[in-house]
């Protein structure tokens, strides 16, 4: 489903270069649930981002099933994104002034679906999150669990392949954090997903069915269960 091959991400830092990470390489295959650990800062969420296609790696490739996502131009890579991937991040990113039936719709509104078509469809995934009774009511209104379920049901409407999220419960108190998590594993398995997602929670991550460590630049597989408790 997902190939890395080569992976490097330079930054520039005053007259210096900063290598981040380099050398990465790593398959995901269909239905799986991988988890991201590593440090602050060793640079789960820029790979991501670069898997994702919002950013651009400074040298390797990657590929979704045949297409050498590295390649694509921003159009195609917006079009790539809004097709196949679902993202969810730490922080939800609602819009404030719209309802949470019109934060999930955005993705289809922008694929040019008419609004009442885009709302039946939002209000549908706001019911597979649980929010259907709360789907006219603004981002401010709902607690962060239910700001984060409306940004999984916005990631997910479009149906896409893959879903990459970075610290999805990493602003959420522990009880809440567990019933999201729960949730997306529901998902992922109800939805035929492939998921990626970078988290602290390694109680989270044992639950994945492959772990990936990110350290020093480099990653390596490692076994969930070896993970400490």
């Amino acid at each position: 489903m997902l190939r890395a091959e080569g992976l490097k991400k330079v930054f520039r830092s005053g007259k210096s270069d900063l290598v981040l990470f380099e050398n990465l390489s790593f398959q995901v295959a269909k239905g799986e649930m991988v988890a991201i650990v590593g440090e602050s800062g060793a640079g789960k969420s820029t790979l991501l981002h670069i898997l994702g296609a919002l950013d651009y790696a400074s040298a390797g490739d990657i590929y979704c099933e045949d297409l050498r996502v590295s390649t694509l131009s921003e159009a195609a890579a917006a079009e790539f994104r809004n097709q196949e991937i679902g993202f969810v991040w730490q922080f939800h990113y609602l819009l404030p002034e719209f309802t949470a039936a019109e934060n999930v719709a955005m993705p289809l509104l922008l694929r040019g679906q008419s609004q009442a078509q885009a709302q039946e469809e939002a209000i549908r995934w706001l019911g597979q999150v649980g929010l259907e009774q709360r789907w006219h009511h603004r981002s401010g209104e709902l607690s962060g669990g239910e700001q984060q379920r409306v940004a999984l049901a916005r990631a997910l409407i479009t149906q896409p392949k893959l879903l990459l999220a970075d610290e999805p419960t990493g602003d959420l108190d522990g009880r809440t954090a567990e019933s999201v998590f729960e949730l997306i594993t529901r998902l992922h398995h109800d939805c035929q997903l492939t998921s990626l997602i970078a988290t602290h929670n390694v109680a989270f991550a044992r639950r994945c069915h492959r772990v990936l460590r990110l350290q020093e630049g480099r990653i390596e597989e490692v076994e969930p269960e070896s993970l400490p408790v």
